[in-house]
């Protein structure tokens, strides 16, 4: 019998990637044009609004990722989708990620998606106050910085560990989509 949580992650979902590494040709390559995709907010209706954070549901390192953004974006601009739920997967797939073999952070914002530590400063930056002095990770050149990522996101359940997905409060909810 297949159960599906509230923010869309399945039991049957739920298991670590093999090893990282598949890209497509135009991915990783900071910024990527793409289609205007909606995804699914948790009232079915179909949303464009603010940035969404495509992050890897069963990750403790992902989970609390998410966890701090939940905290700081007071704003709440940021939406996010586990990449086990069918929208995750949807954006990942349509940004050149293979969604059973993730090797990157995906951030897709105003019709355009950035991967990467690219993504990390992109969503620490619109986080505002000091926060913005993530702008300075630049200066690292991009061929430093995003192989250092990949290590770590290729290492993830081995340093970190995995969790069950991360099931929203009601207050948290409409800010997940899938």
């Amino acid at each position: 019998m297949l159960m599906a949580f509230e923010n869309g992650c399945r039991p049957d979902s739920v298991r670590p990637s093999p090893a990282f590494g598949t890209l497509s040709p135009q991915a990783g390559r900071g910024v990527l044009a793409c289609t205007e995709l909606g995804c699914m907010s948790s009232d079915g209706a179909r949303s464009h609004e603010g940035p969404v954070v495509v992050f890897d549901g069963i990750c403790v390192l992902c989970n609390g990722w998410v966890r701090f953004l939940l905290k700081h974006d007071r704003q709440g601009r940021c939406r996010f989708a586990a990449m086990q739920t069918d929208a995750g997967r949807e954006l990942l797939v349509s940004h050149g990620l293979d969604p059973d073999d993730p090797v990157s952070f995906l951030l897709v914002e105003g019709g355009r998606a950035w991967t990467d530590t690219d993504a990390i400063r992109r969503v620490l930056t619109g986080l505002g106050g000091a926060w913005r002095l993530a702008a300075l990770s630049s200066l690292v050149p991009r061929f430093v910085r995003d192989p250092l990522y990949r290590l770590l996101a290729r290492n993830r359940y081995r340093v970190f560990g995995t969790t069950a997905c991360h099931v929203p409060t009601k207050a948290e909810r409409s800010r997940f989509v899938g």
